[in-house]
Formats: structure tokens, sequence, C-alpha cells
């Protein structure tokens, strides 16, 4: 079965750091490309970053460029999410999600995790 859970959500304040991980299991995960999207209440979904599957290529939305870093492990099965220099308005569902192959460049999933909460608030 083919599953992603991830971890490392909560509560920070403005300014904060935190690194997201999404397990991975039921398929071999260096062979796809993989992408964390967020979901804040009432708003669309966005892409936040994406990743290769070799790890070699990445691509982020404006909104977070700079700030945040998407990497992975292909060893340990696992993709991560370093959020730093938080905004209020990086509050929001983080969803790891993986594409149907190795390319980013198509927003297409066919997996999607439970979600983890990121929550920035003073």
């Amino acid at each position: 079965e083919v599953q992603l859970v991830e971890s490392g959500g909560g509560l920070v304040q403005p300014g904060g750091s935190l690194r997201l991980s999404c397990a991975a299991s039921g398929f071999t995960f260096s062979n796809y490309a993989m992408s964390w999207i967020r979901q804040a209440p009432g708003k669309g979904r966005e892409r936040v970053g994406s990743i290769s599957s070799g790890g070699g290529s990445t691509h982020y939305a404006d909104s977070v460029k700079g700030r945040f870093t998407i990497s992975r492990d292909n060893a340990k099965n696992t993709l991560y999410l370093q959020l730093n220099s938080l905004k209020t308005e990086d509050t929001a569902m983080y969803y790891c999600a993986k594409h149907p192959d190795e390319s980013y460049s198509a927003s297409l999933y066919d997996c999607w995790g439970q979600g983890t909460q990121v929550t920035v608030s003073s």
C-alpha cells in the first residue's frame, strides 16, 4: 500500500522555523518526484515546493522562495521541508504528495499524505 505520513508541524512564532518530514512507504521512493502543498482555511491549494526524483532539481512558489527548502533522503524514503522566517500567512495544513513519475513539471499527484498543521502566531 502506498503511504505518505507527514510530521513536524506545530505552533511557532513569526520569524521562527520548523522542519516537516514525510515518510514514504509502499513504492520505490527514489523513482518519483515529490511536492509539498499547503492549504489555508478558506483558500485554495498552493504548491510550495517540488523536487525531482534524484533530488537534483527543485522548484519553489514565489511566496516561499528564499525561506523554505525542500530536500529528500532517498536512502531513508523521506521528504523534508525546512521552513524558515515564518510569517503568519504561512499558517496552513501542509501535505506531501507523490507525482506519477520522476518529473514535477505537471501538477499531477497520485498519492497524498494526511497533512500536518503549521500555525504561525504570536
